[in-house]
């Protein structure tokens, strides 16, 4: 599959993390999209009814960043992958999730994960 839709930066603030304090008050995450789908049948129609629409992904993205709690990274960017596989159209979700301002003692601007999921069968 080579067709994909791209989302980069959304920011959304949430309250996830495994340290102290972390789940208190919520804390600004940024994650990247890239959902494989066959996009030939939305070019073919120009009709956002036959599209996978790439605004109901970034919905769905930021609802479960800003609703659900997780304590890891690698959580939070499954339920993402898994949210967005949901569609029969999706054939895989790459979710890349960055913490902003993370809990280190150390001089890094983001930490974060890049998970890869497919549809099965």
């Amino acid at each position: 599959m080579s067709d994909s839709i791209e989302v980069r930066g959304l920011r959304v603030l949430g309250t996830h993390g495994a340290n102290p304090g972390e789940q208190d008050q919520p804390q600004p995450f940024e994650l990247d999209l890239v959902v494989e789908a066959d996009l030939a049948a939305a070019a073919r129609a120009d009709d956002l009814g036959v599209a996978v629409d790439y605004g109901r992904l970034v919905e769905e993205a930021r609802r479960i960043v800003a609703n659900e709690r997780f304590q890891l990274l690698e959580a939070l960017a499954e339920a993402i992958c898994q949210r967005l596989l949901a569609d029969s159209r999706v054939v895989s979700v790459t979710v890349s999730l960055r913490k902003l301002r993370p809990p280190l003692a150390a001089d890094v601007n983001t930490v974060g994960v890049r998970v890869t999921r497919s549809r099965t069968g």
